[in-house]
C-alpha cells in the first residue's frame, strides 16, 4: 500500500481548519446556550453569532481546494503542499478557537447591552 503525497498537504489545511472550527463553534456555543437561558428574545442573533469561527472551515476547503489544483498543474510539490497545509492549517486551527472566543465575549456583551451586538462583529471579523 502507497500514500499519495499529493493529497496529504491539501488533507491537512482541511482537517485542522475543521476541527479549529468545531472547537471554536462549540466555545461560541456553550456561550450562546448561557446567554440564551437568561434572555427571552433574540435568540437567533446569538445563534448566527456562534457559528461565526466555522468561516475559517469554508477558508481551509477553497485552500485544498487550491493547492489539489496546484499539485495537479505540476505548480506545487507534494512536500512544499506539506509545509503549506500543515502551516496554514494550523493557523486555521488556532484563529478559529481565538474567533470562537471573541463570539462568546460578544455574545455575553450582547446580552448585557443589546445595542452593541453589531459592533461585536468588528473584533469577530479581525480574528
Amino acid at each position: 500500500m502507497t500514500i499519495d503525497l499529493n493529497v496529504v498537504g491539501p488533507a491537512l489545511v482541511l482537517g485542522l481548519a475543521c476541527m479549529g472550527s468545531s472547537v471554536g463553534c462549540g466555545i461560541a456555543g456553550m456561550a450562546s446556550h448561557a446567554v440564551m437561558a437568561r434572555i427571552d428574545e433574540g435568540h437567533g442573533k446569538m445563534i448566527g453569532m456562534s457559528a461565526m469561527p466555522s468561516s475559517q472551515a469554508i477558508y481551509g476547503f477553497i485552500l485544498m481546494l487550491l493547492m489539489y489544483d496546484a499539485i495537479k498543474a505540476g505548480t506545487l510539490s507534494a512536500i512544499g503542499g506539506i509545509g503549506i497545509g500543515f502551516s496554514m492549517g494550523m493557523a486555521f486551527f488556532i484563529c478559529s478557537i481565538w474567533q470562537g472566543k471573541c463570539c462568546a465575549t460578544g455574545i455575553q456583551a450582547s446580552a448585557k447591552q443589546p445595542a452593541i451586538y453589531g459592533k461585536c462583529y468588528a473584533a469577530i471579523g479581525i480574528v
